[in-house]
């Protein structure tokens, strides 16, 4: 499903979601749980999660972002007006 995000009536759509269903997942062999299948280890885990445009792991900031070295108005669909 894609909804429409960020609109206004004097602008195009500038952004849009997408729904989705995930039905299958795969995961690195080097992560998994030693005699299991279908389990994944979470001490050999290690995620990369983006955070207000910063890259983490488990703690502290991993690597440099350059969505973070961006003006946020330069991507923001919609300007937002002074109040």
């Amino acid at each position: 499903m894609t909804r429409p995000f960020g609109t206004r009536p004097d602008k195009p759509t500038a952004a849009f979601a997408f729904e989705l269903r995930v039905v299958r997942a795969h995961i690195a062999d080097a992560i998994l749980m030693k005699g299991a299948e279908n389990r994944s280890d979470p001490g050999r885990w290690r995620p990369l999660v983006m955070s207000f445009c910063q890259f983490y792991g488990l703690g502290e900031r991993v690597c440099e972002s350059t969505l973070a070295k961006i003006p946020e108005e330069a991507y923001r669909p919609v300007a937002h007006m002074a109040r």
